[in-house]
């Protein structure tokens, strides 16, 4: 089996040949080119030790205590930048459920083969023969679709606690199972992750979440028992009924938005407001005996504060923390195509903030969504639309012309008065009429010939450019609403 190995990648493989070293591709790579998939990274494993790597390759790095040796290329991929290449290694008991206490280098491929965490990422390659190293079976896992601990789970997992969480990683990016033994073992260790520092947890949480089947992982985290170490309030949120407009509890309803939102491909910014945007709920949900239905008055309000300990807990950086935070804030925006007015969609706007707007109108869209409702587009909400695009629109007015006030008076001499308003609602018609006389140079010229008319005639012309600009404004409202097909 012949895989596809990029340039920069071959040069180190033969460099370390060349230098009389074993050299193999190892890890994610190998699994990616197996399942036909772009490769993030490459990585390299060989019998070198890293000072005889660093001889071969002298502009290289090392600045680590797994042997990690970073070879820079020249590549203007980022994923070819920097090859990492690590020595065969085997590692002692492990402290804190992460780190080995110590590493030893090997000659063997063998031995660091079997130390690595699923069959699917402990196959080796071979550029020059072709050859595929598999003394895991991790091409059958990678055949039937599952994610197999190397060994014994149990070992493997208490060895390293995060690797419970990039089972459940890989699961989702790659659309496979975790097998049942391995699953076993997560959930025998699943306490452990309590050691992990919260960064580490976060980056593979994020991971999971900024894949295509987030709902998929974050409900295997669950049932294993690893939520709680992650974010034990979306957990809280289970068994919590709602009202007779949801067909699913709190905790079911935030993954299917969240779903929603990964299948229109939005920003992570947007995917966790979808997670989070009810995490309030739990706290303020009430029962109304008249209805004999709940309430969760005020959940939203909750609901951002608890949003915003949660993000700051998990380290994410304070820009991201509250973007999202506003747009769990103002997620229960009212949207009565009846009632609402165009000055609250105006507050509205400034209370999330411009930049979010259209994030929060998805997050809408996501929300309905998840409570089971079809996909199409209630009226109210294409309403509610097309009413932000006209807040958002700049109104057609008299700034729109390349020339101002300012400038007819410093022309014309003309004191302030109602014959520069005239003058210049007079041009904005003509600019209607022909938009490539919006130049300053002909603006200028005309503007003279209208302030030297009779006050009555201008101002005649300029009310007529009034109603125009009216009438203009009406026709861009209209366009928007049909866009939107709402009266």
């Amino acid at each position: 089996m012949r895989l596809k190995i990029p340039n920069e990648v071959l040069h180190v493989y033969e460099s370390l040949h060349i230098a009389g070293y074993e050299a193999y591709l190892i890890g994610g790579c190998v699994r990616d080119l197996l399942l036909e998939r772009e490769p993030k990274d490459w990585d390299i494993t060989t019998n070198a030790t890293p000072e005889k790597i660093q001889q071969v390759f002298p502009d290289s790095f090392y600045e680590n205590q797994f042997g990690t040796v970073g070879v820079k290329t020249e590549s203007e991929d980022p994923r070819l930048k920097v090859i990492e290449v690590t020595p065969y290694r085997l590692e002692d008991e492990y402290k804190d459920a992460r780190w080995p206490n110590r590493v030893v280098w090997s000659d063997k491929l063998e031995d660091d083969l079997k130390r690595r965490d699923f069959t699917i990422n402990a196959i080796a390659y071979e550029p020059h023969r072709s050859e595929l190293i598999d003394l895991h079976e991790g091409e059958e896992a990678l055949k039937n679709k599952l994610v197999v601990a190397v060994g014994d789970p149990k070992e493997r997992f208490a060895e390293d606690a995060l690797r419970m969480l990039r089972a459940v990683r890989l699961a989702c990016e790659l659309d496979f199972t975790i097998a049942s033994e391995t699953m076993a073992g997560i959930a025998a260790n699943a306490s452990q992750l309590e050691k992990i520092s919260c960064e580490r947890i976060r980056d593979e949480f994020i991971r999971i979440i900024e894949t295509d089947r987030p709902m998929q992982g974050l409900y295997v985290a669950q049932k294993l028992g690893l939520l709680k170490y992650i974010l034990p309030e979306l957990e809280g949120a289970m068994g919590i009924e709602q009202n007779q407009a949801h067909s699913f509890d709190v905790f079911e309803h935030s993954l299917r938005t969240l779903q929603y939102a990964a299948d229109q491909k939005w920003p992570i910014h947007v995917r966790l407001a979808a997670l989070l945007h009810d995490i309030g709920k739990p706290d303020s949900r009430r029962h109304d005996k008249e209805k004999d239905d709940f309430t969760f008055h005020g959940h939203e309000v909750i609901g951002a504060r608890m949003a915003k300990k949660i993000l700051e807990n998990l380290k994410l950086p304070n820009d991201l923390t509250e973007k999202i935070v506003r747009l769990v804030r103002w997620h229960m925006f009212f949207s009565d195509p009846d009632k609402i007015t165009l000055s609250a969609v105006r507050r509205l706007i400034v209370n999330v903030g411009q930049e979010n707007i259209w994030d929060l109108l998805n997050l809408r869209i996501c929300d309905r969504i998840g409570t089971g409702r079809p996909k199409a587009q209630p009226f109210r909400l294409r309403k509610y639309i097309s009413m932000v695009e006209e807040a958002l629109r700049d109104p057609i007015s008299v700034g729109m012309l390349k020339i101002d006030g300012k400038q007819l008076m410093a022309l014309s001499a003309e004191r302030p008065g109602p014959k520069i308003g005239w003058t210049l609602h007079a041009l904005l018609e003509e600019v209607f009429d022909d938009p490539t006389k919006n130049d300053a140079a002909y603006l200028e010229r005309h503007a003279l010939e209208l302030l030297a008319l009779p006050a009555e005639e201008l101002k005649k012309l300029g009310e007529q450019g009034k109603d125009r600009r009216t009438e203009e404004d009406e026709k861009e409202v209209e366009k928007l609403r049909e866009k939107y097909h709402v009266s």
